[in-house]
């Protein structure tokens, strides 16, 4: 399964996330969950470090499918909205009966 926590300050903005696991949806090759949820995050971080000016820790492993982003300072407009898509998409994902399975979204309050 994969699990994925969504990192949010008081106000409810997101300050970062933490995903790890696979979803064994099927073989590896042919995992569309896995698939959807690898495109929703990295393409989420690819587009923060090109098209923002926003800071953040990054930590990858692929054997264990860890990304972990943690944001240094406040994160931008334009940045807020590339986290909320990724969250949308994700959340749409755990929410369906046929995928729910196969995929965890949690939210933690941080300080």
């Amino acid at each position: 399964m994969i699990h994925v926590t969504i990192f949010e300050n008081k106000e409810k903005t997101c300050v970062g996330f933490h995903a790890h696991g696979h979803a064994d949806y099927a073989d590896e090759g042919n995992d569309i969950v896995c698939a959807a949820a690898s495109v929703l995050i990295i393409n989420t971080v690819n587009a923060i470090e090109m098209y923002t000016e926003d800071s953040f820790a990054l930590d990858t492993e692929q054997k264990s499918g860890l990304v972990d982003c943690r944001f240094t300072d406040p994160t931008s407009e334009e940045t807020d909205l590339l986290l909320n898509t990724m969250i949308l998409g994700l959340s749409g994902m755990a929410e369906d009966d046929q995928y729910a399975d196969y995929i965890d979204l949690t939210f933690q309050e941080v300080q």
